[in-house]
């Protein structure tokens, strides 16, 4: 099985306190660090099992700047056997609809079975870039998407994660996208010799010229128009002492929020 994998460079704000920039069009990424996002390790994962279990290869793709290559290098050092990545400013310019564009038509000139994707970005939580690339590709989707089990060489079965904790067990046809939860697996580690060997895996580049893409194909359906740190417009009040001045201080605050 030949599977093709989205992956997504994202920085790590943890435990960094985000700010707006000038432009209130983006965060403040000084001294900031980027790492793998996080979803996009479950769906390596996935495809790397798949693999181990059906044979086959895993194609990593991304778009971004030359700084991705850590991202794509670390999932070669673990078992993927290629990687793509995407760069041009019109990539930048444009919204998730660019970005789908750009990886549909670079996908749509490899060979794949499955292409798999993180369930969500963990930058901007958009969750738009599998769907609108299954469109883009003609192919079925699923979403949120937690087990698959390949029945033959045409169709998985696949279980995916509804509201409330329901889940839905599914047929779908190949080839087909899928975006994975996370918590689906356990993803690996690269070893010493997985880093070593990843050096010597392909790893291409190719700009909107050589997809054959130009801006008006790639020009955004949305445009962000600002970013911005929400004001605090309430605040938890505590109530100290007794139980029965707590009562008495709680009816006297209702009445005065209730103009009564």
């Amino acid at each position: 099985m030949d599977i093709i994998v989205c992956m997504k460079m994202v920085p790590d704000t943890s435990e960094t306190e985000v700010r707006v920039d000038s432009t209130n069009k983006d965060i403040l990424k000084v001294r900031l660090i980027y790492t793998t996002n996080e979803a996009d390790n479950y769906a390596l994962e996935t495809a790397l099992l798949l693999k181990e279990k059906l044979g086959g290869t895993v194609t990593l793709i991304s778009v971004g700047p030359q700084k991705v290559d850590e991202v794509l290098r670390m999932g070669l050092a673990k078992g993927a056997d290629r990687a793509i990545r995407l760069t041009d400013e019109l990539f930048d310019k444009g919204d998730a609809w660019t970005t789908a564009k750009a990886l549909a038509q670079a996908i749509s000139q490899n060979k794949y079975d499955l292409v798999l994707s993180g369930c969500i970005a963990s930058d901007d939580g958009y969750s738009q870039i599998g769907p609108t690339l299954a469109a883009l590709l003609k192919i079925p989707s699923a979403a949120y998407v937690n087990k698959v089990e390949v029945l033959d060489n045409t169709k998985l079965r696949i279980d995916r994660e509804l509201e409330g904790g329901i889940l839905e067990r599914k047929e779908i046809s190949l080839p087909a996208l899928l975006t994975i939860q996370t918590g689906t697996n356990t993803p690996r580690y690269a070893s010493i010799i997985g880093i070593k060997r990843a050096g010597a895996k392909p790893l291409d580049v190719f700009d909107a010229a050589k997809l054959n893409l130009d801006a008006q194909a790639l020009a955004g359906l949305t445009e962000l128009d600002k970013m911005y740190m929400p004001k605090v417009e309430s605040k938890a009040q505590f109530i100290q002492g007794s139980d029965d001045e707590i009562s008495d201080k709680l009816a006297t605050l209702v009445k005065e929020k209730a103009g009564l």
